[in-house]
């Protein structure tokens, strides 16, 4: 995937192109099935696929006060979109500016005189323009006008929820990570620097990596069973985040408490992750830790004993959940 940075950049590529519009915080389902149509598309038109984004989000530009904490930071949304088999990928700047451009200008400028779109594929809640006044009907009105088609998807839903970014981001809060996850399309996850903890874990017999502390959205404070990956140690030297280089990535089974741990008299929010089997070496830089399912709320215990019994009964939860896990796994590749 090709990566622009500016209108001038990518304005040098002479090829035409079928386009796809949003913030794709998340790249959950309804965002890869925008740009899964692109893609056919393009190959039936001979053009380049290409997705435009923003950096920063714009509520975080127009209503910074209100703006959500991300699903996925810029560097995680390229990874996921250069997965899709999307060609090229334009990340623009969002300013105040950018903001005021009315909806032809944002048409004439982005769409025609830059992308050359034959087509433009968006989703029924597309708005663009100076206070999001353009709609996909008048994206269909200027689309005759400067003769491209656009294509209208319908909403998706799962369990009678449209798939969105705020849709997930409210099962996250209210702690329900499985159905965030089957609208995701895949286990939600974060990522950042491992840093050292006060110990306490350790002194109760159960170690645990701690992660920095995470400026974007975090699941419901509670204890989750995960996987938690070690990132291929080219990248972790360089304190870089996991990007599935060789040699690949190490995956260990895990529990996660999301949370302030008020045994300890803590407020500020954590992570930190036990692994379920052993691993060698120093700790790593980086590494990334996949929610797939909620065990039980964040709770204050009378004493540490009472906590190190309930996390002995959270990891016995967990291993079995894997084993299960396992079983399912193995009985498909019977039946395949």
């Amino acid at each position: 995937m090709e990566i622009y940075y500016s209108l001038e950049e990518i304005a040098q590529q002479s090829r035409r192109s079928v386009a796809t519009v949003g913030n794709f915080d998340g790249v959950h389902l309804a965002h890869q099935e925008l740009l899964r149509r692109v893609q056919e598309r393009a190959r039936q038109e001979n053009a380049a696929s290409v997705a435009v984004t923003f950096d920063p989000h714009p509520s975080k530009v127009l209503a910074p006060q209100k703006a959500p904490s991300l699903l996925t930071p810029l560097s995680v949304k390229q990874e996921l979109l250069a997965k899709s088999g999307i060609d090229r990928l334009l990340i623009l700047p969002f300013t105040r500016d950018f903001s005021l451009w009315s909806p032809e200008q944002f048409v004439q400028e982005l769409l025609v005189n830059t992308l050359q779109a034959t087509a433009v594929v968006v989703g029924e809640s597309f708005r663009f323009g100076h206070r999001q006044t353009g709609t996909p009907a008048v994206l269909q009105e200027l689309g005759q006008r400067w003769n491209f088609q656009t294509e209208v998807l319908p909403r998706i839903c799962v369990r009678k929820l449209v798939v969105s970014s705020s849709q997930i981001r409210r099962l996250l809060d209210e702690g329900k990570i499985s159905l965030a996850n089957r609208l995701l399309g895949r286990p939600f996850s974060i990522r950042n620097r491992v840093e050292p903890g006060r110990g306490i874990g350790r002194s109760q017999t159960v170690p645990t990596l701690n992660l920095a502390p995470y400026a974007e959205r975090l699941p419901a404070a509670g204890v989750y069973i995960t996987w938690t990956r070690f990132p291929a140690q080219s990248d972790d030297k360089k304190g870089v985040e996991p990007q599935g280089a060789e040699p690949p990535a190490r995956q260990f089974r895990s529990v996660t408490n999301v949370g302030h741990k008020p045994t300890f008299g803590e407020h500020e929010l954590g992570v930190e992750t036990h692994l379920l089997e052993p691993w060698e070496g120093e700790p790593p830089n980086n590494l990334e830790v996949s929610f797939l399912f909620r065990l039980r709320n964040e709770r204050k215990f009378e004493s540490a004993e009472e906590l190190k019994q309930q996390i002995m009964k959270d990891i016995r939860g967990a291993e079995a959940y894997f084993r299960r896990l396992e079983r399912f796994r193995v009985s498909i590749m019977l039946h395949e």
